[in-house]
């Protein structure tokens, strides 16, 4: 049995390195195009999310626009139309106004 695997692995060239290259590749192009654009996105909102202050006008992850007036650690309340206020999750903030494309 044991003579059956030497003669098996003296066969193969490059031994078992070359049959992990492929895996490896996969993994490293997988790393690159889908984990790490995600990871920059998720930081810039993070960043974005704590920058904001009295007076910016943001939209939610449910689409409703409005102003901030105050901001808690874990909660913003956003002024909205009609002098009406809501208390909302800070991580329900997405983005300004100004990234905002009008609805038609």
């Amino acid at each position: 049995m044991n003579t059956l695997f030497i003669l098996l692995q003296q066969q193969q060239p490059g031994g078992g390195l070359m049959s992990f290259l492929p895996l490896i590749l996969i993994i490293v192009v997988f790393w690159f195009f889908m984990i790490r654009p995600q990871m920059k996105r998720q930081k810039e909102l993070k960043n974005f999310r704590d920058s904001l202050k009295k007076g910016d006008k943001i939209v939610t992850t449910g689409g409703i626009y409005g102003k901030v007036v105050e901001i808690g650690d874990y909660y913003i309340i956003m002024e909205v139309e009609g002098q009406n206020r809501l208390k909302i999750d800070k991580s329900a903030v997405i983005k300004d106004m100004t990234d905002a494309t009008p609805a038609k």
